[in-house]
């Protein structure tokens, strides 16, 4: 069982940053972002691998940067440029065999709410 523990998230104006951090209990291969708004269902956001390999959702690429630090089972996710539509309850996943946003991930945080106000 590997636990997950998000911090960093914060309310913001349009165009500030955020960083945010996932500190895992253990080691797991995959991880991942993921965010849910009111009213909608979750998406993923990024996502990296033990070997720093990522990917992103279309419509954060060249604002957010997912990255991990493996000796310290820390994965952090830095939010630039950030907009109204970015606000959300960020969650971050753990434990997916296939690493992909379509993966089943085993283990989730307890979430951190990012608001971006325009």
């Amino acid at each position: 069982q590997v636990q997950l523990v998000e911090s960093g998230g914060g309310s913001v104006q349009a165009g500030g940053s955020l960083r945010l951090s996932c500190e895992a209990s253990g080691d797991t291969f995959c991880m991942a972002w993921f965010r849910q708004a009111p009213g909608k269902e979750r998406e993923g956001v990024a996502i990296i691998n033990r070997r720093g390999n990522t990917s992103y959702r279309d419509s954060v690429k060249g604002r957010f940067t997912i990255t991990r630090d493996n000796a310290k089972s820390t994965m952090y996710l830095q939010m630039n440029s950030l907009k109204p539509e970015d606000t959300a309850m960020y969650y971050c996943a753990a434990g997916a065999k296939y690493c992909d946003f379509g993966g089943t991930f085993n283990y989730w945080g307890q979430g951190t709410q990012v608001t971006v106000s325009s």
